[in-house]
């Protein structure tokens, strides 16, 4: 939920600081400018919550919290590329994969009742899934839109 309301409203002051200052409406921009600070606010996760985020991966996969690093540096490169003319296409095309590997660390820990925030297993499990599912589908839609599809 945290990261949607970010997203949210994120996107709305940068729509109307942007209307302020090149005096017309930038959408494509204010969802990028939107999806990067909810980049980072997600990356910081991964540090501020390593051990939790590490829960949410599957016992075969090895250096569990490596690897919770290296994403949490990850979306801080893809929400600075988004920013970046050049780089935005390409930045978007990696955030949607990347958005799509992490789903069944999503599932997996709400199969679980992972708490990444408590460290502990008794999250909300499975009815975690049925807004982080649509949240997800709805970032990769938001990324889709905002960098590949149309250029507003």
């Amino acid at each position: 939920m945290k990261p949607l309301i970010v997203l949210l409203l994120s996107f709305t002051i940068s729509l109307f600081i942007l209307k302020i200052i090149k005096k017309e409406y930038n959408f494509a921009l204010s969802a990028r400018i939107a999806m990067s600070i909810m980049l980072v606010f997600t990356a910081v996760g991964h540090f501020a919550f390593t051990k939790g985020m590490s829960m949410m991966i599957p016992k075969f996969i090895p250096f569990k919290e490596n690897f919770v690093y290296i994403t949490g540096i990850f979306e801080v490169l893809l929400a600075i590329g988004l920013l970046i003319t050049k780089f935005k296409t390409i930045s978007g095309y990696a955030l949607i994969i990347f958005l799509l590997l992490m789903l069944p660390a999503n599932i997996y820990a709400s199969i679980n009742n992972v708490n990444l925030q408590k460290e502990t297993l008794d999250g909300n499990g499975i009815m975690y899934l049925w807004f982080r599912i649509p949240l997800q589908i709805l970032f990769i839609i938001w990324t889709y839109i905002s960098t590949i599809r149309i250029q507003l």
